[in-house]
């Protein structure tokens, strides 16, 4: 590794560095958020931030050493950057329909109710079902 420059060197070092930072926020971003809809974001962000500079610092580093371009981790680099996102998505979507078939409280009791996101699907509610509104009248001048 003698024949490594300072100038590849710093560069790869402050890439890695940063990549261990990004991936440990995401994670943490796992940990900390309250509930699914928060904590779907942090992880996906994490991951795909923090893998593309590894693989940027691994493709600078590699490059260098063997004299010729290395370019296998930006094939690695473009398939995470589409399938990650994808799969946050289809995530979130499986989590939403299940929100609306089943309360939040019978599967995850830790979680708010049900969402407070407007759907067009929803049906608004018959007349027989709807609470009848009371009519309150106070005494305060009779």
């Amino acid at each position: 590794m003698s024949d490594l420059s300072i100038w590849i060197a710093l560069p790869v070092a402050l890439l890695l560095i940063l990549s261990g930072i990004i991936t440990l926020t995401g994670a943490l971003g796992l940990i900390r958020l309250e509930h699914f809809y928060k904590r779907i974001h942090a992880p996906t962000l994490g991951n795909t931030l923090g893998v593309f500079c590894m693989l940027i610092a691994m493709t600078l580093l590699f490059s260098t050493l063997t004299s010729r371009p290395f370019l296998h981790p930006l094939l690695i680099t473009v398939l995470l950057v589409i399938t990650s996102p994808v799969t946050a998505i289809f995530l979130m979507r499986a989590a939403i329909k299940r929100e609306l078939r089943q309360r939040t409280a019978l599967y995850a009791p830790d979680e708010p109710g049900y969402m407070d996101m407007p759907n067009k699907a929803s049906p608004r509610p018959s007349k027989r079902n709807r609470p009848k509104p009371r009519l309150v009248i106070r005494n305060s001048l009779l």
